[in-house]
């Protein structure tokens, strides 16, 4: 390794061309991964701009199938294993929130450090209808398909597979199924299963089943080549001890009852199916019932021109406080509801559901269909993660795998919230309502930190810090004001002043507390904060990380403005607050002084801002970094990558995006030109990042590069651990690429503008927004800007700079200068001298 000698070369102004300068640009070395995107196989996976479809069983690996085929509605879901139970690589029904918890044991322990794991446990799975002919079973992968499609909807959410199987004594079989996760009815999942044999008649057997896979030994389940072995801290934590106890469970005439408590964390589970057969056939049935599941099986002679056709109604309730049997007496109640309105009905309030979310979120490109494509399906998995979590927080990877074990990270506020906020506010309200929930366990943090105020854990699912390795989780202090930032952005978004009032002044007040308790003034006057990692895992508690110390000056000043607003009001509220909060004027001067006052790093000489006070003393990473050795975090110990400039996620570069009006075009342009390349990509949470500022900056070939890698995050398994679970942060990302990057959307104390970026694949871009209650169209091409007020108030707004007024029921359309225009390649940048 060697030490670099600053060099000197052009740099790029707005519209790409070079000019001279001495800004620093780029190192001999390029960290950033150039690793091509897995071509996905139209010929297995056809293109369709409202569907993702397969059409062959063995067409991706087990595990990435069924994740991309899960079905969900933030409260509920269930992975893609085929409805006959094999194969599959990882079954999964998962209930948000639901969990067991397991003692942490620390090697070398110390004070604070977290105590208890937790862990996301597979609820009772009521996916698996078993189907013999002829008593073959079926097995899709291995079945000799005669045709075979299955395909999952983004205009209804609904899973749906028709296939034609030649039974080994070559009977035909036809085999329709349907796979629903309401989002109306946020407990029950509807499934249906027809056959029809359409030339000989034969002896057909169903057993459709409830099955304890948590504890229960699973004879189909198959390690496939989309398998990872080895070490990998993304994945699930493994529970060693029998987690689900039963408390409950019965079985008569098709219908199925199972009633479970965890083992530690003392949650529990009620689970009910309910059946409903219809035939001309003649058909016999019988249920067995045990404490790990349960089977109803129908024997029919099923005669050609007839069709056997099955429904299952499954409903799951859980709670941290209700007995397992009260919790059984309401899915009793959400089945008899679902059975009264039927099918077809449940069906059809699904397709409304959508078409009202379709309406109010939906992003369109003039362009290849196969982006699309893709677009929906990133914004279709936000709808599965978020829409009915309401009082839970939005996972890591939703409730679709068991990567990163269940837990709520700050990819929440940062990456998911902001495509809510300005779509569909009332779940962003749902989510940062749960934050509140959480706050007095984040006030009992902060004691165990040594600190004053609340500090949120790092990673959680009951609020109860859940980070282990210290470094790189709970010195993440940064996510007290992600939290505080999206709620302020909320706030702009809406105008919901009530909510500000009720319970978002006292996270922000008590976020604020903990920012003026953690770090100190200096002699100089300076405020500094100390020991802490920021959004980039590969440099770890440092001083003065820059990204932390601008989004904790953002939460000190939001806090003492929403304490000023609320005190005009007159109302009388906020005298209950002092009380309550224990709150007065000199603590509120306190916190604008350290904001006035925050250390915000910045070297003259560079000309960019260090990512942390010491990071440009550092090595620069020069080591033989072939693809097969990434992610980093998996082939390096942590202590090799963090003596070096080497980043897993942009830091300094999201912070130009978050609090955007506190940089310079310049700066924006010179620190993008140093982090980059530095910039390894490990994380899913980086290349939207990159896009946006890329694409601010005119340099829109780099930004559709990173668009186009995390646009098919899961679709083509570009990080080759999507058979865990949707990436929903990255998800989240994709819509801020598209619509605060190429869109050129940004929200600076709630003025809107847009400055656009249209990519020169495209020929137009359409996105909708929601703010202040009012809905509107953005429509923006290379030349001009259309914007459409489809209800509401009149709309403010600014266009590249020039204020515009829309009034209600109204369209505008504007020229675009040249900005919007150059979206040509960025020019080859020179290497430092090494």
């Amino acid at each position: 390794m060697s030490p670099v000698t600053p060099g000197r070369g052009p740099v790029h102004d707005t519209v790409g061309e070079s000019v001279p300068g001495n800004i620093r640009t780029t190192y001999g070395v390029n960290l950033r991964s150039h690793l091509e995107v897995p071509e996905i196989n139209r010929s297995t996976h056809p293109v369709d701009p409202w569907r993702w479809v397969e059409t062959s069983p063995k067409a991706s690996p087990l595990g990435v199938s069924e994740t991309q085929f899960s079905v969900a509605n933030g409260y509920l879901g269930m992975r893609g294993n085929p409805e006959e139970g094999r194969d599959s690589r990882t079954h999964g029904t998962y209930v948000n929130g639901f969990h067991e918890t397991w003692p942490i044991q620390h090697a070398e322990d110390a004070f604070g450090l977290a105590r208890e794991g937790q862990t996301m446990v597979d609820a009772p799975d009521t996916k698996t209808i078993r189907v013999y002919v002829d008593d073959e079973p079926l097995r899709v992968t291995a079945a000799d398909l005669e045709r075979y499609e299955r395909s999952i909807d983004f205009r209804d959410g609904i899973l749906r597979r028709e296939l034609v199987w030649r039974t080994p004594a070559g009977k035909k079989v036809v085999i329709r199924t349907t796979r629903m996760v309401s989002m109306v009815e946020k407990h029950l999942a509807v499934m249906t299963y027809e056959i029809e044999l359409p030339d000989e008649p034969a002896p057909v057997v169903i057993s459709s089943q409830v099955l304890n896979r948590q504890d229960g030994e699973d004879e189909y389940h198959s390690a496939d080549a989309g398998t990872a072995e080895g070490f990998d801290p993304r994945r699930s934590d493994g529970l060693e001890h029998r987690v689900l106890e039963s408390q409950h469970c019965e079985g008569q005439r098709g219908y199925q009852v199972h009633g479970y408590r965890c083992a530690n964390s003392g949650m529990t589970i009620g689970v009910a199916v309910d059946h409903r057969v219809e035939t001309e056939d003649n058909v016999d049935m019988n249920t067995v019932v045990d404490e790990d599941g349960s089977r109803v099986i129908y024997h029919a002679h099923v005669t050609p021109g007839r069709v056997f056709r099955l429904t299952k109604m499954a409903a799951y309730h859980t709670s941290a406080q209700v007995p397992a049997h009260e919790l059984v007496e309401r899915c009793a109640r959400t089945l008899m509801r679902a059975r009264d309105r039927g099918v077809q009905d449940l069906h059809r309030t699904q397709r409304d559901w959508y078409d009202h979310f379709w309406h109010r979120a939906d992003v369109e490109v003039e362009g290849p269909a196969e982006t699309q494509q893709a677009i929906r399906f990133n914004l279709f998995q936000l709808a599965q993660a978020s829409a009915r979590a309401e009082t839970c927080g939005i996972a890591a990877k939703g409730v679709t795998g068991s990567g990163y074990s269940g837990h709520y990270f700050w990819d929440t506020e940062t990456y998911v919230l902001p495509f809510l906020t300005y779509t569909l506010p009332q779940f962003a309200r749902n989510a940062l309502r749960f934050r509140y929930s959480m706050l007095d366990k984040a006030r009992e943090r902060a004691r165990f930190l040594s600190v004053k105020g609340a500090l949120y854990p790092w990673r959680t699912i009951n609020g109860e810090e859940a980070s282990a390795y210290y470094e790189a989780g709970t010195a993440q202090y940064h996510i007290n004001a992600d939290i505080a930032h999206a709620m302020v952005k909320y706030v702009w978004a809406t105008d919901d002043q009530e909510f500000m009032v009720r319970e978002g002044v006292d996270v922000l007040v008590e976020t604020a507390r903990m920012w003026v308790s953690l770090g100190f003034f200096a002699v100089d006057g300076r405020f500094h904060i100390h020991g802490v990692t920021g959004p980039d895992e590969y440099t770890t508690v440092v001083d003065n990380n820059l990204f932390t110390n601008a989004m904790a000056r953002f939460n000190l000043v939001a806090a003492a403005i929403a304490c000023k607003r609320i005190a005009e009001l007159g109302d009388g509220r906020w005298e209950g607050i002092c009380r309550r909060l224990k709150i007065d004027n000199s603590e509120i001067a306190e916190w604008k002084r350290a904001a006035k006052n925050m250390v915000i790093t910045y070297d003259e000489a560079l000309g960019v801002h260090p990512q942390d006070q010491d990071f440009l003393a550092k090595e620069v990473w020069d080591q033989d970094l072939a693809e097969p050795r990434r992610p980093l975090l998996l082939h390096f110990h942590p202590l090799v990558i963090y003596r070096h400039q080497v980043l897993k996620q942009a830091d300094v570069v999201l912070a130009m995006f978050l609090r955007g009006d506190e940089f310079t075009e310049d700066q924006k342009r010179a620190n993008f030109e140093y982090y980059d390349p530095l910039t390894t990509g490990d994380s899913t949470l980086s290349a939207v990042v990159q896009s946006i500022i890329a694409a601010e900056i005119g340099y829109c070939e780099e930004a559709f590069e990173h668009f186009s890698k995390a646009l098919v995050v899961d679709l083509a398994d570009v990080h080759g651990n999507a058979a865990d679970g949707i990436h929903v942060a990255s998800a989240g990302g994709v819509w801020s690429a598209l619509v605060s990057g190429f869109g050129g959307m940004r929200d600076y104390r709630g003025d809107i503008s847009f400055d656009p970026r249209v990519p020169a694949e495209w020929d137009a871009l359409t996105f909708r927004l929601t703010v202040r209650g009012t809905h509107v169209r953005v429509r923006v091409t290379h030349e001009e800007i259309t914007l459409v007020n489809l209800n509401g108030a009149d709309f403010d707004c600014t266009v590249q700079g020039q204020p515009v007024l829309v009034p209600a029921g109204e369209t505008v359309t504007l020229g675009l200068d040249e900005r919007a225009r150059a979206c040509r390649p960025c020019l080859e940048r020179p290497a430092l001298q090494v």
